[in-house]
């Protein structure tokens, strides 16, 4: 069964590839969905997939890659659209 989470990341989360690495980890996990930069500094994350899966990307965006840094995440889940084929970055 497909889940969604949604997920805003704060910290240093902009110009450090984070989306690059987000949209690499949600294809590796076989996720779908979006990674977008706000106009705050922070990250939007939009994912759906088997909650396990969703479970592994969202402790893997707890920490991000290399260069940046998680201060915190605002997370919510719910029902899966199905509306998404594959994971874009969309801004």
């Amino acid at each position: 069964m497909k889940v969604r989470i949604e997920i805003t990341v704060h910290g240093r989360v902009q110009g450090v590839a984070f989306r690059w690495y987000t949209r690499k980890q949600a294809v590796s996990l076989g996720l779908t969905g979006w990674v977008k930069n706000q106009p705050d500094g922070s990250v939007r994350i939009v994912a759906e997939g088997p909650r396990p899966d969703l479970e592994t990307f969202c402790d893997w965006a707890a920490r991000g890659p290399d260069h940046s840094r998680v201060d915190r995440q605002e997370i919510a889940w719910s029902e899966a659209s199905g509306k998404f084929d594959e994971f874009l970055i969309t801004g």
